[in-house]
């Protein structure tokens, strides 16, 4: 009880005042709206060709012109009807190198490599978030952001899937006699796991009146720190004893390039810290860190501890 007193006490310096707005529920932006509906949206007006095509309304045109006369904060201006240009810009610009990222793998690592597809479904598994993405921050609507955020869930879990898989070496493996894929307990039941745990997550983010932002950082957030804190145990100079490197290779086999993971997880991690407090995107941290990782997986993939040795 002593120690909960002391640690409160500690954090009290650090405490701030905020003062927030009602935001939309505020009554003078509310009966702006309304003037503005009556004089522009009646009879119906025609909005340019770019919010007609993101469909904006005229209610919705109203709203977002008063949002900056009333508070005199442009926190985003719109672009042809993009909500915030630079996020899609900085979102589309993902999606490219992880193209790019595809058609690497897809031409680099052998088609009997065991790790092959879970690399190139991963791939475009990310794809796909980062084209959401771009849709999200083009027109914010519920609808939208709900694709965004399953979306990228999609991606931090299926990436701390298939990383599961190959460090514990749990990934199928062909059969010698007949040429079958075999699957292993394990490989069978964190693949179950895995599809509950996002079945679960997606039915209950969907079925709440509001959308609960708290639990979807705090399920991304340890996803993904699970993920970055597995990759960062593999390069480690020291061997675990429950990762082995390459199947065909001894457990204190480490190559070369093993400390290069750790960058990765450095750089994703800052990218991280951007979303959680609120940072607008700076550089090309994200892009950067998206071909790095690409060419490890490449370097990781053609390593000849996954060749099984002649005898």
């Amino acid at each position: 009880m002593l120690l909960a007193y002391r640690w409160v006490l500690a954090t009290l310096p650090f405490l701030v005042f905020v003062v927030a707005s009602s935001g939309d529920r505020l009554s003078n932006f509310q009966n702006c709206v309304s003037a503005c509906y009556g004089d522009y949206c009646h009879p119906q007006t025609t909005l340019s060709l770019g919010l007609r095509l993101t469909c904006w309304t005229c209610t919705d045109d109203c709203k977002y012109q008063y949002m900056h006369m009333l508070t005199g904060i442009a926190i985003f201006w719109r672009f042809f009807g993009m909500q915030e240009p630079a996020s899609v810009a900085f979102s589309l610009w993902n999606m490219y190198y992880h193209i790019q990222g595809w058609c690497q793998l897809r031409s680099k690592i052998p088609s009997d490599h065991p790790m092959r597809s879970y690399y190139l479904t991963c791939t475009i598994v990310s794809v796909n978030a980062w084209l959401w993405f771009a849709v999200f921050h083009t027109r914010d609507l519920p609808n939208t952001e709900k694709l965004d955020y399953f979306s990228a869930a999609l991606v931090i879990l299926y990436s701390l899937y298939h990383t599961v898989l190959r460090l514990f070496n749990q990934y199928p493996t062909r059969s010698r006699e007949d040429g079958h894929i075999q699957r292993t307990p394990v490989h069978v039941l964190w693949s179950s796991i895995c599809t509950v745990v996002y079945l679960a997550h997606v039915t209950y983010l969907s079925i709440l009146p509001q959308f609960d932002y708290s639990y979807n950082m705090a399920f991304n957030l340890t996803v993904g720190f699970t993920h970055n804190l597995l990759w960062l145990l593999y390069s480690l100079p020291v061997s675990l004893p429950l990762i082995r490197h390459f199947p065909f290779k001894s457990k204190t086999y480490r190559p070369s390039y093993a400390s290069e993971v750790a960058v990765f997880v450095v750089l994703t991690t800052a990218a991280t810290a951007l979303e959680l407090f609120d940072f607008p995107p700076w550089g090309r941290i994200i892009e950067g860190s998206c071909l790095f990782w690409y060419d490890f997986l490449i370097k990781y993939s053609l390593d000849d501890g996954w060749r099984e040795p002649k005898r």
